[in-house]
């Protein structure tokens, strides 16, 4: 059997939680504050694998273990290690409050509507994109992933950072700052979790499902869902193939270059994802703005001209490209050098086809795409109902080699 206790923010482990075991493992700090029995085997918790090979050969005699660890360990902790190698049931888990537990009831605030998001030892990437996506994330951090690294990303954004620093401790201290203010500091290595809050949205709605609000009931919206001028959308029909092509999702950025009224950034937004819309009209931005409000979603709007303004955004996801006129070849090609996984370009012209084709694949990715013309339903005098026919659209897309198989290997991980 193995036992599993956290230790958990304010509530020290009993000096004597070793009994009995013969081998306990767990971070130096830990291993200070108990007792061990005479004769059991002390492991301080460094590289992973080594203490779990020493685990097994307890194990395999059916001898006592004990693993001592922070917090909640089932909360991003050893026990998904420990179950995976050695089977739940061989387990008792023993939690304590977690740090993210901690420092939301020190914010004074409820987290069943919270993302959480570990940065420790994984790309922090994935936690600023759900930052600036949702209104309340809490981060777990690591060395080279803390508050500095968190706020530098995140300049700009309307956040207030918590962060929290050796909670339960007597040098406990909780400071609510600025992404700015917290990029500009040295916080040491005491802190372990950052919420992020949008504090006008801290408060959500009683919800009777725990992390991030359920994605949208529907997709594809109907035109009418958007405030647009002269008809200038993407049709649903090609906003459909285009959003699945994209497989926007929480932790994703992606770009929507050529907004116009903003409809793929938006329906992008509401699938998770963190998001960038371009759009080089004065009028356009506003219109993307008004259309992500009303939607109530967070849609950062970049007002300037593509390929030119694109240099100071982050590397996106994905990217959907949908105007560009003459220097349409030249928005593809560095939109394709910079996405991580694809780029879904919408065309009217078929003289721009070939080109936005060639710098797909000069870019190296893996090219598709279909000619899209369907017919909508329209009522006629007499309760008799005829087809209209839309304007056609080319959709051109893609796909960076591998990014498929890296995908469902990091789902399969976590």
């Amino acid at each position: 059997m193995i036992t599993v206790v956290g230790a958990g923010t304010g509530s020290p482990l009993p000096e004597d939680v070793a009994a009995g075991a013969e081998l306990v493992v767990g971070g130096r700090r830990h291993l200070d504050a108990v007792r061990l029995p005479e004769g059991a085997e002390r492991v301080v918790l460094g590289a992973l694998a080594p203490a779990l090979d020493t685990v097994a050969e307890y194990v395999a005699k059916e001898r006592p273990v004990l693993v001592l660890a922070s917090g909640d360990p089932g909360f991003f902790g050893i026990v998904r290690a420990l179950a995976e190698r050695f089977g739940p049931e061989l387990l008792e888990v023993r939690p304590g409050v977690s740090s993210v537990a901690a420092a939301f009831a020190r914010a004074g605030l409820p987290w069943d509507d919270a993302v959480v998001a570990s940065a420790h030892g994984r790309d922090l990437r994935t936690a600023v994109n759900l930052c600036r996506a949702h209104p309340k994330v809490a981060v777990l951090t690591g060395p080279g992933a803390g508050p500095a690294e968190l706020g530098a990303a995140l300049a700009g954004e309307a956040r207030v950072l918590v962060v929290a620093s050796a909670l339960g401790s007597g040098a406990e201290r909780v400071e609510r700052v600025t992404p700015a203010e917290a990029a500009g500091r040295d916080w040491g290595g005491a802190v372990s979790v950052v919420l992020c809050l949008d504090e006008a949205r801290a408060l959500g709605p009683v919800r009777s499902v725990a992390g991030p609000r359920p994605g949208p009931a529907g997709w594809a919206l109907d035109e009418a869902a958007f405030a647009h001028r002269d008809s200038m959308i993407t049709k649903f029909e090609v906003r459909a193939l285009a959003l699945a092509r994209l497989g926007p999702r929480p932790g994703d950025l992606v770009w929507d270059v050529g907004a116009g009224s903003g409809s793929v950034a938006v329906e992008c937004a509401r699938l998770g994802a963190a998001v960038t819309a371009v759009e080089k009209t004065p009028d356009g931005v506003e219109r993307v703005r008004a259309n992500a409000a009303a939607h109530g979603v967070d849609v950062r709007v970049v007002h300037g001209a593509a390929p030119t303004v694109l240099s100071g955004l982050d590397d996106p996801d994905a990217v959907f490209v949908g105007g560009g006129g003459r220097e349409l070849p030249a928005i593809v090609s560095a939109c394709a050098r910079r996405a991580r996984r694809s780029v879904v370009v919408a065309m009217a012209a078929l003289d721009r086809v070939p080109a936005a084709r060639e710098a797909l694949l000069d870019a190296g990715l893996e090219c598709d795409g279909v000619l899209l013309q369907s017919s909508r339903l329209a009522p006629l005098p007499g309760d008799v109902t005829r087809l209209a026919a839309t304007n056609p659209v080319f959709l051109l897309w893609g796909v960076r080699p591998g990014s498929r198989s890296e995908e469902t290997e990091e789902g399969g991980a976590q």
